[in-house]
């Protein structure tokens, strides 16, 4: 689907020039080729740049898609140690646009598809990486309570939970069978760690590519994409930070696996995860094996809609969805190899 597909271009200018202060046209609309889940586009005007998220076309999978949970967790966090783009306006009336949507300002900065960070100098790589650990911790140090978000997420068993919401969804979504990810689900299922009291904000797609960055000082100048976002367990984001690094490198895989990191400057999983252990507060590095293993299951599962809703027709992009799709089995091999690696 183009951009005028799902947005009305005088519709749309109209109505955010009614609930936008300084909202002015005329609106140039460029629709990214990122946002699977969310389409989103560039909102062009004389003077500002604006962005906007919508829910994809079609029936959708309950829960899916929460633009909703996104703007509320970004506008919570505006005053907050993580930076984030500044929420601008929410519209939940179907009748604008035939889904609910969010328009938020447009951040400037440089965002890595490929966590080799090839293009950049050893010492910006460094940063980028250093800030990446540092902006996680801060998130999860975020008092929940303070920003408005006690009620963000539900109480017990944080993995637990997500791994019924997750196991559902693939259900909800599957297309054909693949053993790999039933022994994963099998293992996953035999293995969920007791509940440890550990609760934070967490972001819930941890990844280098759903951060900007500045690259005059290698810091984080906005996280996105926080659909997945919630009240859990912190180790689940760092289990999907180290989850990535395990992939094939390339476009779709977005790995680091056969890297040679230290030629790179980049940190073996260890020292990543002793860095961020000492920021936020614990007296040694935690047990990774579980959220590793989750997060390869959650990322296949996310797929595997992507590729339902390619063959549906509700796909943002059909060809690179089913591109996407081919990598739910991959995504469980991985996960399996992982955990015979550790065992």
């Amino acid at each position: 689907m183009t951009g005028s597909d799902l947005i009305d271009p005088v519709r749309i200018e109209r109505y955010l020039t009614e609930k936008i202060e300084g909202f002015q046209g005329p609106l140039e609309i460029v629709k990214t080729e990122t946002g699977q889940s969310n389409p989103t586009f560039i909102l062009i005007t004389p003077t500002t740049r604006y962005v906007l998220r919508r829910k994809p076309p079609g029936e959708l999978l309950k829960s899916a898609h929460a633009v909703e949970r996104e703007f509320r967790v970004m506008k919570a966090l505006a005053a907050s140690n993580v930076p984030v783009p500044r929420m601008l306006h929410l519209c939940e009336d179907e009748e604008v646009l035939g889904k609910p949507f969010f328009v938020m300002s447009h951040v400037e900065g440089r965002s890595f598809n490929d966590p080799r960070c090839r293009d950049v100098s050893d010492e910006t790589r460094a940063r980028v990486y250093d800030s990446m650990n540092a902006t996680l911790a801060a998130l999860h140090k975020v008092d929940v309570e303070a920003v408005g978000l006690s009620d963000f997420g539900r109480p017990g068993n944080y993995f637990e939970r997500q791994l019924f919401r997750w196991t559902g969804q693939y259900r909800a979504s599957e297309t054909e069978n693949i053993l790999p990810l039933e022994e994963l689900i099998t293992w996953l299922s035999d293995n969920i760690p007791e509940e440890d009291g550990s609760a934070s904000l967490v972001h819930g797609d941890w990844r280098i590519d759903n951060l900007l960055f500045d690259l005059e000082t290698g810091k984080v100048a906005a996280v996105l994409d926080w659909e997945l976002s919630t009240l859990g367990h912190p180790l689940a984001d760092l289990g999907a930070q180290l989850m990535q690094w395990e992939m094939p490198t390339g476009d779709v895989g977005r790995g680091l696996e056969g890297v040679d990191r230290k030629a790179l400057g980049l940190p073996e999983n260890a020292a990543y995860v002793e860095t961020y252990a000492r920021r936020v507060g614990l007296s040694e590095s935690p047990d990774t094996q579980f959220p590793v293993a989750f997060a390869f299951f959650r990322m296949a599962a996310i797929l595997q809609g992507v590729k339902r809703r390619a063959i549906d027709g509700n796909a943002s992009n059909p060809e690179k969805a089913m591109e996407l799709g081919a990598y739910v089995p991959i995504f469980a091999t991985k996960a399996l190899s992982y955990l015979n690696a550790g065992s």
